[in-house]
């Protein structure tokens, strides 16, 4: 499906992903420019892009930049089970393949690319970015999970349970924890949206899926050191779902050289969609500002791939002169 507004092309496609399962994916496109960069939106658990991240993907496109996203398995429109997640790292497989085709693309191999992604997808992000360290030129993280706030997670004595049970009983939604709208969303009005969005997932957490988030986000923590891209991080301090203070250790321990810390004071969990206007309108103003400085020092990247380039025949004297 593709749909023309004044300025911005809307698209839609469903592809098959390496096992067969079909995931749709969605773009934005600026009508009349060449998009300044690539964002690939990753969205949050229970969550999906066409709808909930479409007031997202305007912002960024009527700022100039091409906006690509994908429903993870089990989320949206795509195959699986709602709100299954089987196994993440086949979501970050996902991403990663359909991501990456679009960024090979001849019109778009020039251009900065730019992952953003909000609770669930901040932590898809990192795992992209660590999953290849070179590829991406910037992140931006909407109060990433790297951690699960202490009162979503079950008590040890349930967590070995339900630990145990999933071996049986994997999509069986009895994970006990507080009701993730009321938590995230601020504004009741993007409250009541999202009930009535069918293609979000509302139900209490799969069994399956709490172990595999919960991992994931074990393995994080381990490796925030790990972290080298250019990052911008964004969250509310009054955030009841992922921990703030995590992602000042995120800030504090990335290894990367360019890096950028945001506390909005009284902000919530969902801060593109589910804040009242003129807080996301602050939001999106940084996020945008820090791509907009990332274009305009320029893509170190292509640097460094021109430079590999010029490096090798230079290399390959070396290796005859050898000879």
């Amino acid at each position: 499906m593709t749909t023309d507004s004044s300025n911005v092309k809307y698209e839609e496609e469903f592809i098959t992903n390496l096992k067969g399962k079909k995931l749709f994916t969605c773009r934005w496109i600026p009508v009349d420019s060449e998009p300044k960069a690539l964002v690939f939106l990753n969205h949050g658990y229970a969550m999906e892009c066409s709808v909930s991240m479409k007031g997202a993907a305007m912002r960024l496109v009527k700022a100039g930049f091409g906006v690509y996203g994908i429903d993870n398995q089990g989320h949206g429109k795509s195959d699986g089970i709602k709100g299954f997640i089987s196994r993440f790292d086949d979501l970050v497989e996902d991403c990663s393949q359909h991501f990456t085709n679009i960024c090979e693309r001849k019109e778009n191999k020039n251009k900065l690319r730019i992952l953003l992604g909000e609770s669930m997808g901040g932590a898809m992000v990192l795992r992209l970015h660590l999953k290849k360290p070179d590829f991406w030129d910037g992140g931006v993280l909407v109060a990433p999970m790297c951690k699960i706030a202490d009162n979503m997670k079950p008590s040890p004595i349930m967590f070995n349970v339900l630990t145990q049970l999933r071996k049986f009983i994997p999509t069986w939604k009895i994970v006990p924890g507080d009701d993730i709208v009321e938590l995230a969303f601020r504004d009741p009005k993007i409250r009541q949206e999202i009930r009535d969005n069918p293609l979000c997932y509302k139900g209490r957490v799969r069994l399956q899926t709490a172990m595999e988030l919960y991992t994931v986000t074990v393995d994080l923590e381990k490796k925030l050191k790990d972290v080298t891209m250019a990052f911008l991080i964004v969250h509310g301090e009054d955030d009841k779902v992922t921990d703030p203070l995590t992602s000042k250790l995120l800030y504090e321990n990335a290894s990367s050289t360019d890096k950028t810390f945001k506390l909005y004071p009284k902000m919530w969990h969902a801060l593109t969609y589910g804040e009242f206007t003129e807080n996301t309108d602050i939001v999106f103003a940084d996020a945008i500002s820090w791509i907009n400085e990332r274009i305009a020092r320029g893509n170190s990247r292509l640097e460094r791939e021109q430079k590999s380039k010029n490096d090798e025949p230079h290399d390959n004297d070396k290796k005859k002169d050898h000879n």
